[in-house]
């Protein structure tokens, strides 16, 4: 793979199918997850639509999609400003190991830093230690924050 061959750049609605197929990927490796097309073309079509929202970013090889990113926006008011919740990085299984999921990262990183976000926080499955080291060597460190959720339900 050469760097010069992926370019990243926001997805548009007409990926919304592929990526739902990383997203199918991704959530066979996490615990708390399990692939709905519906909900998740409903949630990255009001992120692509919705810049205030977020972004969706590709990695693309040609006409082929080769990983995705997510980057949510809030504000901290620790900060003061605006952050990132970084969510959904997946690389498809033909591209791993062939740095696009480095890439596609770095790229997430200027993204979100031109977007005067002051902080990424990132989730990661507590057992998926290959993507916890890939994050460390990208700069990101553990929190001493744990993480809880509440499910709301309809």
């Amino acid at each position: 793979m050469s760097k010069t061959a992926t370019q990243v750049g926001p997805a548009i609605l007409t990926d919304i199918p592929a990526l739902c197929g990383l997203l199918d990927c991704l959530f066979a490796q996490e615990l708390e997850f399990t692939p709905d097309h519906e909900a998740q073309s409903r949630g990255l079509a009001r992120i692509i639509n919705s810049p205030e929202i977020g972004h969706v970013l590709v990695a693309r090889q040609g006409s082929e999609i080769a990983g995705m990113v997510c980057l949510l926006y809030t504000v901290s008011t620790a900060l003061g400003a605006r952050v990132a919740l970084l969510e959904d990085m997946i690389i498809a299984p033909d591209y791993r190991g062939l740095g696009v999921g480095s890439y596609l990262l770095e790229n997430a990183i200027k993204f979100a830093r031109k977007n005067k976000c002051r902080r990424i926080t990132l989730l990661t499955d507590c057992a998926n230690e290959p993507a916890q080291r890939f994050y460390q060597r990208h700069g990101f460190a553990l929190s001493s924050m744990l993480p809880l959720r509440l499910p709301l339900h309809e």
